[in-house]
């Protein structure tokens, strides 16, 4: 198999892996929740912590890339992520909120850097085919995320707690990752124009790159806040059950994943621009579905559409991002460090107006977010001639 086959497949691994990892715990913080006996409030404190430790590092990563490549930061950073996990059973074993909050610290750490590496990998990879193929990796992590809620459904059911989920999620990490990443493009030698120092300070002062940033930024404000209270919402808005709230996650990131999985060609035929303003609409619709249903199905269609909306603004930021290969590492590092600005805001101010209205209401940030990314979609436009800045892409 050539080379750039065999990378495309284990970058695909890696996507599918980091959402599991993540989805292994998200998809039941309802649990955590019990476990420590926390306010709606209280909870966006303590996923707080996860923000902290990925905004720590996301400006760090670019350099980190850029100094010992993809491959290499993608296994250190699983390390990290299973670190973390296992510091997070440790946590609700002894039922700690500082302990759960540190491995959340820790864990974001990990996943902040391997999001950046996976992300460089895969740029050069879809540089190399020639092909819009980003989406299908980012459906990697949704489909990662899918079997991860499911499983998290399943144990809820079965009554396996969370704490031995997750020491389960660590050991399949851990032996996964580290050979996947031996099949990644080799690493050249570094450009000028690459990461380090004044490549990425280089980058924090491009316009283009700070717009594509706040595209990224409303789109994962819209897709976290869905990961971090769709699962309350129903519970706490329409009184499903844990397992119940879990398929609804479930139903949400299966969305997400077959937007992802067939948006490619759309965006082949719209364009980066069309493709993002119709998908921040759809998330505002969707977002207003699941708040003012009338019944549980409607809101379990509402997150549907809610995870279709929400599919593409991610991955199309990091190709936007990934354009230049040679400064895709410190563009890709920026671009990410705003996005995920929306973990450290989303969770605290959603957890503050659930406290006020209630979670079912309060997730209707998540439109207001759809829509401001729908407004600025324009930046993602490929650096062309004015006339074809909203052509297709080839």
């Amino acid at each position: 198999m050539p080379t750039t086959q065999r990378a495309k497949l284990a970058v695909s691994c890696v996507f599918v892996l980091n959402g599991l990892a993540f989805a292994s715990w998200v998809s039941r913080v309802p649990a955590i929740r019990d476990a420590l006996e926390l306010t709606p409030g209280a909870v966006g404190l303590l996923l707080l912590c996860l923000s902290a430790g990925t905004l720590l590092a996301l400006p760090l990563s670019g350099a980190v890339v850029g100094g010992i490549g993809p491959a290499r930061t993608v296994a250190l950073s699983a390390v990290a992520v299973g670190g973390g996990l296992v510091v997070m059973a440790s946590g609700l074993w002894l039922t700690s909120i500082p302990l759960v909050g540190a491995g959340m610290f820790v864990y974001g750490i990990g996943t902040s850097a391997w999001d950046v590496a996976m992300n460089v990998e895969a740029a050069d990879v879809e540089r190399r085919l020639a092909r819009t193929i980003m989406p299908r990796f980012h459906a990697g992590f949704s489909a990662g995320t899918v079997t991860g809620a499911l499983v998290g459904a399943g144990c809820a059911r079965l009554g396996v707690d969370l704490s031995t989920q997750l020491v389960g999620t660590v050991l399949v990490v851990l032996v996964v990752v580290p050979l996947a990443t031996r099949a990644f493009t080799p690493v050249e030698p570094p450009h000028p124009d690459h990461v380090g120092g004044p490549g990425v300070l280089a980058a924090w002062r491009e316009p283009r790159t700070l717009m594509i940033g706040l595209v990224v930024l409303s789109f994962a404000l819209a897709e976290g806040i869905a990961n971090d209270w769709v699962a309350l919402a129903m519970v706490d808005g329409y009184g499903a059950s844990e397992s119940v709230a879990a398929t609804g996650f479930a139903v949400f990131v299966t969305a997400m994943t077959m937007g992802r999985l067939f948006g490619g060609s759309f965006v082949e035929r719209a364009g980066r621009v069309t493709t993002l303003r119709i998908t921040g609409v759809l998330v505002a619709a969707g977002v207003a579905v699941v708040v003012w249903s009338p019944g549980l199905p409607g809101a379990l269609a509402g997150a549907a559409l809610w995870g279709v909306g929400a599919s593409l603004g991610f991955p199309l930021g990091m190709s936007a991002a990934g354009d230049d290969e040679r400064r895709a590492a410190a563009r890709v590092s920026v671009v990410s460090s705003i996005g995920y600005t929306a973990f450290l805001g989303g969770p605290p101010l959603v957890g503050l107006l659930a406290d006020t209205f209630g979670v079912r209401q309060a997730v209707v940030v998540a439109a207001v977010a759809g829509l401001a990314g729908a407004l600025v979609a324009k930046a993602t436009a490929p650096q062309r001639a004015p006339a074809e800045a909203d052509q297709p892409l080839a």
